[in-house]
């Protein structure tokens, strides 16, 4: 692929495909953007803002938003799709019959489809890679948009067994305040984007509880062995859960109150229902969503995730949110360092 500025078509117009798209315009690539209303669109091209997401975001003039999903994926040589878990399916459905056999897709959207349980990627490869001619990849890393969108300094890993697509994603986006890293391991780095969002809610809990940064630290060592242990079984790279797709995404997710899903657990732990601690985050958060699914599986494979299991607890079945804590510490499990190890899954 001719690694010059490209067509681009980013499908999601919330907070990170905002950024996204507004990155790769920036850089002097022609960018479509697609949104469900057709007053969004208007209001993003007559003011130049994504005023629902970014009001401070003065977005690229080479930016055109639209909700006609045809007109924006026509004749685009690389898709970033950028939209809730729960729509991604039926939008890799529709763009079927409307892009060429040489497409790149790329999936932005950290969540996991259940019954059966397949990841994004899985999706984008069942229904759209006829031939096996279009090139997948994915997209995760640290990246709180707002963070993004001040032009703070941030990093994410694309990765993909395509390296002209590697390459290309990184001209796309590469800039001096956003940093792309490459990794051959798409199931390891997009589970690990998926799975952290459980363990943000988890740690939103834990900081509504009070309950100490040692506390904290200790949540997240642990969950960053559930998540790899999970990941091993499911195929994964453990090292890849090591590098900024991991650790790197785990720690920013679980740590700050810009995170959705470290907000939906703060508000759970306040004593808020599910529902009403999503009405109070206000944007999709998929850490819950993704509970579910990974609970579910770990069930069946018999995967040993105690931090799983309580949120579920917490969650469905009404269980104080302090049993999260009381759990962790009366769990029997006592070995420290075990993802690398199959024999400990």
């Amino acid at each position: 692929m001719d690694l010059d500025n490209q067509s681009i078509a980013v499908l999601g117009g919330g907070s990170f495909g905002t950024v996204i798209a507004n990155i790769a315009a920036s850089n002097g690539n022609k960018v479509s953007l697609w949104v469900r209303d057709s007053e969004q669109a208007l209001r993003i091209n007559s003011e130049g803002a994504n005023t629902s997401y970014h009001p401070e975001l003065k977005l690229s003039e080479n930016i055109n938003a639209s909700d006609n999903l045809e007109s924006v994926v026509k004749n685009a040589s690389i898709i970033f799709i950028a939209t809730p878990s729960s729509i991604f399916e039926a939008i890799v459905i529709r763009i079927k019959p409307l892009i060429s056999d040489n497409t790149k897709i790329i999936s932005c959207t950290k969540g996991i489809k259940n019954d059966p349980f397949k990841t994004m990627t899985d999706l984008i490869s069942e229904h759209l890679c006829f031939n096996n001619s279009n090139s997948v990849g994915v997209l995760s890393g640290p990246n709180l948009a707002k963070e993004i969108a001040e032009k703070k300094v941030s990093g994410t890993v694309i990765a993909s067994k395509d390296i002209d697509l590697l390459e290309c994603t990184k001209k796309i986006l590469s800039s001096d305040t956003f940093k792309i890293y490459s990794s051959s391991d798409i199931y390891g780095v997009e589970l690990a984007g998926a799975l952290k969002n459980i363990y943000a809610i988890i740690c939103g809990i834990a900081d509504s509880l009070g309950v100490g940064e040692n506390a904290l630290g200790l949540i997240l060592t642990r969950s960053m062995a559930e998540m790899s242990r999970f990941a091993v079984a499911k195929g994964a790279n453990p090292i890849t859960f090591l590098g900024l797709a991991g650790m790197g995404d785990l720690v920013a997710t679980c740590t700050s109150s810009l995170s959705r899903n470290f907000q939906l657990g703060v508000s759970l732990g306040n004593g808020l229902k599910l529902n009403q601690a999503k009405e109070t985050v206000g944007q999709v958060a998929e850490g819950a969503r993704t509970l579910d699914v990974v609970r579910y599986e770990s069930l069946r494979l018999k995967i040993n995730m105690p931090l799983v299991d309580s949120l579920y607890e917490i969650i469905h079945n009404g269980g104080n949110p302090k049993i999260l804590i009381d759990d962790l510490v009366n769990n029997s499990n006592e070995i420290d360092v075990e993802f690398v190890n199959k024999e400990n899954i």
